[in-house]
């Protein structure tokens, strides 16, 4: 089986337009939570998001092709560009047909879909925008990377729901571990702070309603009422070991372990027992071929909604059994909230960069802890600690569950 190492990283995230920007947020306790400016929300029972703000397309690409993108495929081909330059690869030195993408997206563009179907109810079918599809649908983010960057391998959207960006980075894993490429460019994305998303979640009484921007995405609290959208891209660099290490790269982590599973349970709420979440972890693990005492720090799911952090406690207990009380366990989601298909990916890169400069970010505006949920999940401030291995929890509608793990690189 081959070695995948991680060479790149780019990110677009409501507290930093570049992997610098978001760690420095990460390190600050930085939130990126304020009143929605996208659109009025007078109407509306929720009035908090996570926008991605000061983010101008023509600074990372070409103006008239980002024209042609909806936000999500800009975030996408922003990050992109990022994590390959960062990675070095030079394509005329590179098989084109090695190396490919697999960037997903949860929804795609609601945007263009809500602004269309007003045009065909107020004009009629004729004044429709030609390029309506290809504007909108998720896998046009992987497209348009591919086009701007000459990526001609594989190229795959994997779509499911708020797992999507670590199912993506779980595939291009195996994608390199099998042979089928030798770099793949993976990850996630979205831009879905929109009327029509806000209305529905809102009405699933899955988002937090508290309309505070210091205290609405608040995982594990006793008081947390629901997540709080968020906007953004993540997407990172894969490589087969021995292809970086011919080309010089400067590997920053080592892939070990994926793992998938479905609840098979309920379209919205985690299996009760979290018996689904955990077994994706301990698939992760025989993968990477670790024991649970080896992984230190989880990268929470962590969405603030009831269900969730209380289900995916039981899970990490399930897994660990005593183990767990020793573990640190954060979510990033404090500060930025969820970015449904990008939270894997830039919740991975988060992990990456905790792993790499042995710090732990706060679960921020945790106050005070549920009865059941009883973890160390780092609350009030970072901590400085070294660790080996990180893993990252992504759980979604459907019952989707992910788990990766990566190393630190070592020879």
């Amino acid at each position: 089986m081959r070695r995948v190492v991680v060479t790149g990283m780019g990110a677009i995230t409501p507290i930093g337009l570049s992997v610098a920007e978001y760690w420095e947020g990460i390190k600050a306790g930085k939130t990126g939570f304020a009143e929605i400016s996208y659109f009025d929300t007078t109407e509306y029972k929720v009035h908090v998001a996570a926008e991605v703000k000061n983010f101008v397309a023509k600074d990372h690409m070409d103006p008239k092709a980002a024209k042609r993108m909806e936000k999500f495929s800009q975030y996408a081909v922003a990050a992109a560009k990022e994590a390959f330059e960062q990675s070095g690869i030079d394509m005329e030195q590179e098989d084109p047909y090695r190396v490919g993408c697999s960037i997903g997206s949860g929804v795609g563009s609601l945007q263009a879909i809500e602004r269309e179907y007003e045009k065909l109810l107020d004009k009629g079918p004729g004044r429709v925008n030609p390029l309506l599809v290809p504007l909108m649908i998720t896998n046009i983010a992987a497209g348009n990377v591919c086009i701007q960057l000459g990526l001609k391998g594989k190229s795959i959207n994997v779509v499911t729901a708020c797992a999507t960006g670590t199912h993506s980075i779980g595939e291009a894993y195996r994608t390199i571990q099998f042979g089928d490429a030798d770099v793949m460019l993976a990850g996630g994305t979205e831009c879905a702070i929109t009327p029509i998303s806000l209305a529905g979640f809102s009405q699933l009484t899955a988002l937090s309603t508290k309309n505070t921007a210091e205290r609405c995405s608040i995982p594990f609290d006793k008081d947390r009422d629901g997540f709080v959208l968020g906007d953004g891209a993540g997407v990172v660099v894969l490589e087969e070991l021995e292809h970086a290490k011919a080309r010089g790269a400067n590997i920053l982590a080592e892939v070990v372990g994926y793992g998938a599973t479905s609840d098979a349970y309920h379209i919205t709420s985690p299996a009760e027992d979290g018996m689904g979440a955990a077994n994706a972890m301990r698939f992760a693990m025989k993968d990477a071929g670790i024991t649970p005492e080896d992984i230190k720090y989880i990268n929470a799911h962590g969405t603030s909604t009831h269900h969730n952090d209380l289900f995916e406690t039981r899970a990490i207990k399930e897994v660990f059994g005593d183990h767990a009380y020793g573990i640190k366990v954060n979510s990033t989601k404090s500060m930025i909230g969820h970015l449904l298909g990008a939270a894997g990916a830039v919740e991975f890169i988060a992990s990456v960069l905790q792993m790499n400069n042995s710090y732990i970010h706060p679960t921020v505006g945790l106050e005070t802890p549920d009865e059941e949920l009883d973890l160390d999940y780092v609350q009030g401030a970072g901590t400085e600690m070294e660790f080996n291995y990180a893993m990252s929890n992504s759980l979604a509608f459907g019952g989707h569950n992910a788990t990766l793990i990566v190393k630190k690189y070592q020879e």
